[in-house]
């Protein structure tokens, strides 16, 4: 009870702090475009610290531990696709999109694909953002849901209470200063997120040495003891179950490669080619040392409490935290997590309500608004999104949300990867062939997953595979409307 209410002091105080830093970023928008993409004057440390903060907040923090303290050295695979894909996006992709997005001066990621490929403008821009706003929806809304869980299982708040405490941390701030409060706030939520991440591991291997009553003295020594499950890297198992395990923790890497426009947006927003250098390097190196001590904080936990010794796997490393780190020092650490992990929303909610303003609604109006109206409208916009998503969490089941956010990162991210990756490389594709990769992969994904095929082989890896075959085909089988 004493750590509980340590803790939710230092949430209090933390948390009001980062609402007025947020807010205080927002007072330097003064355009729609500072509110959609920060001008596009990024400083590199800001857009890698909050890029990473985007991708990685409750799966670095809740998601990989626990799967690393549930299953042992297989999530290795997972590990390895998503650094692998992390490290290409960075190195491959980022200063591409940067130098486009400046090229063909655009606000959103949808934009960008239409402008690219301007025969099939219009089209692309509608397709695109439907498909990005109605599943961001639901994902903002997941985003509401797990804050407001994590929060009941923390302080024992009513979830429903607990769900609109989780809004108005990040909503008031978000609509205020969109992208570029955003940004900023990410920043420290990605500074605390890596000081746990490596002090974590560290501390805890000293910990474990120093306390021979535990399940084990070492990392080692906990997957060995745990069972053969533990310290396989492929569960133990052979054959044509060892592919499906391999195979399902690489595949994460395909969703990295330009296709989550959430992260795609930081590359765009970067503000010239010497901070982007600086951004991947600053990416890269935050990325491996984060995964590394995700990992580790896992199998700590088995060596403190045993395979079985938590009832829920994925508060692993809070509960670590809070064994090996004096009250205090714990108490900051899982405070900068669980914000992190309810900050995840106000990324997700300003992707939406940009591209709900900028590519379907500005279009369908036909008004040309001066920069303060048009600052105006995207305000009001993402305060209407952040409302919906609210009551999608209140009243749908939690299931269903959860089950379309499952369909993001094959039906948004694998796909649009193919697009993007051709768009930057392929000069034969076209606008046709990027609509029907958008729609081709979308529906493969939905009809996958909805049949339970995502089971024998994962919608990450096929949905890349289909929409590329899909997009390949279609460009040379469909005429480019450019040549006809």
């Amino acid at each position: 009870m004493e750590h509980q209410t340590q803790i939710l002091i230092v949430m209090v105080a933390y948390l009001s702090l980062l609402i007025i830093w947020g807010l205080y970023q927002g007072h330097k928008v003064k355009t729609d475009r500072d509110y959609a993409i920060a001008g596009r004057k990024l400083p590199g440390w800001a857009a890698a610290l909050s890029e990473r903060a985007t991708g990685e907040s409750s799966w670095a923090l809740l998601g990989l531990p626990g799967a690393a303290y549930a299953t042992g050295l297989t999530e290795v695979w997972t590990a390895l696709g998503c650094v692998a894909g992390i490290i290409t996006a960075w190195t491959v992709i980022a200063w591409r999109l940067r130098d486009e997005a400046e090229k063909y001066d655009v606000n959103t990621f949808t934009e960008f694909i239409s402008k690219r490929h301007s025969d099939l403008s219009g089209w692309i821009r509608v397709v695109g953002s439907s498909t990005i706003v109605f599943f961001f929806f639901f994902y903002v809304g997941a985003q509401f849901l797990g804050g407001g869980k994590t929060l009941h299982a923390m302080f024992d708040i009513d979830v429903n209470l607990a769900m609109l405490i989780t809004a108005a941390i990040i909503v008031p701030y978000t609509i205020y200063g969109g992208f570029r409060s955003v940004v900023y706030t990410d920043v420290i939520q990605a500074i605390v997120m890596i000081i746990a991440l490596v002090a974590g591991p560290i501390v805890g291997i000293v910990y474990l040495s120093n306390h021979p009553e535990l399940y084990a003295q070492s990392i080692p020594e906990a997957l060995t003891t745990a069972g053969p499950g533990y310290s396989s890297m492929v569960n133990a198992v052979s054959g044509f179950g060892m592919g499906v395990v391999i195979v399902g923790g690489l595949s994460w890497f395909f969703g990295y490669l330009g296709g989550q426009p959430q992260l795609s947006m930081r590359f765009m927003a970067i503000s010239n080619v010497k901070q982007a250098k600086k951004a991947r390097n600053i990416g890269i190196v935050w990325t491996i040392f984060a995964y590394i001590g995700a990992l580790s904080i896992g199998w700590i936990g088995i060596a403190i409490f045993g395979p079985n010794g938590l009832e829920d796997q994925e508060f692993v490393m809070p509960e670590v935290l809070m064994r090996i780190f004096p009250p205090a020092i714990a108490s900051i650490l899982i405070t900068g997590a669980i914000a992190a992990m309810i900050s995840t929303a106000d990324s997700l909610l300003i992707l939406s309500a940009t591209e709900l303003s900028e590519n379907l609604l500005k279009p369908a109006l036909k008004v040309n608004l001066d920069k303060r109206r048009n600052l105006a409208r995207s305000r009001l916009v993402t305060a209407m999104l952040a409302v919906i998503a609210l009551l999608l969490a209140y009243i749908s089941p939690s299931d269903l949300i959860y089950t379309l956010v499952g369909y993001v990162w094959a039906g948004i991210g694998a796909n649009f990867s193919v697009v993007i990756l051709l768009t930057l490389f392929w000069k034969k594709y076209h606008g046709r062939a990027a609509l029907i990769t958008i729609v081709a992969g979308v529906v493969f994904t939905i009809a996958w997953i909805s049949t339970g095929m995502d089971q024998v082989i994962t919608a990450r890896f096929m949905t890349f595979v289909v929409a590329l075959v899909a997009a390949v085909l279609a460009t040379f089988l469909v005429p480019d409307k450019r040549t006809i």
